[in-house]
């Protein structure tokens, strides 16, 4: 019996780090088009977000089997409920994902290279985040846990910045008004991916510690 537990927990790991892999994936293409305005990979990014839905049924119905059949001791069942906690806020980064992507198929051209280049920065930022707070789950690493939660202020500074200058944008440029209020909106996904990664972490910090670190992200 906890021969087949120990191999489903792997399996979890596993599956965690496929999402994990997957939600990156859709962050990173649907950044690339957004720069390069690449519709075609902004389309493909809206056609894959099924997969991430998926993959969070999978892992919830893994968890919940985990828990009704094979009575985990606390730190194994911290992992699992945490695991059934955080595939909600990595579905949730899969939809900001794809909702940038809408963005990139209806605005066409979307701003200036410096107003893409501070969009992009936050992106690349984004990106760290999700992949180290995977990472820390899969590896039950509490520092690199701890530090996602810290990066989460970098990323909000990123969109305080991005944030002025396209207000300022708005108010000036009439011309460029409609893209800067595009780009207001991926700036905002961007944040809300940041928070979720947080959230992500958090999670991680609990399922080693027993301890719930709440910064109020969600």
């Amino acid at each position: 019996m906890r021969t087949t537990f120990l191999s489903e927990l792997k399996e979890l790991k596993t599956d965690m780090l496929q999402m994990g892999a997957y939600i990156e994936d859709a962050i990173k293409n649907t950044m690339t088009a957004l720069v390069e305005d690449d519709l075609l990979l902004a389309q493909e990014v809206i056609n894959k977000d099924c997969i991430i839905d998926d993959a969070e049924r999978t892992i919830e119905n893994l968890c919940l089997k985990l828990l009704l059949t094979q009575q985990p001791v606390a730190t194994d069942m911290r992992m699992i409920s945490s695991a059934l906690k955080m595939i909600t806020d990595m579905e949730r980064i899969g939809d900001f994902a794809a909702d940038i992507a809408e963005i990139v198929t209806k605005g066409g051209r979307t701003g200036t290279g410096y107003h893409i280049e501070l969009i992009d920065r936050m992106g690349r930022a984004v990106i760290r985040m999700v992949d180290e707070a995977v990472l820390s789950f899969t590896n039950s690493d509490l520092e690199l846990a701890k530090k996602v939660c810290k990066s989460d202020d970098e990323v909000d500074n990123l969109f305080n910045g991005a944030k002025n200058v396209l207000l300022d944008c708005i108010r000036n440029d009439e011309k460029l008004a409609e893209r800067a209020l595009d780009l207001m909106l991926v700036s905002k996904y961007l944040e809300r991916i940041g928070d979720h990664a947080t959230n992500i972490a958090e999670w991680v910090i609990f399922s080693i510690t027993g301890v719930h670190v709440n910064t109020e992200n969600g």
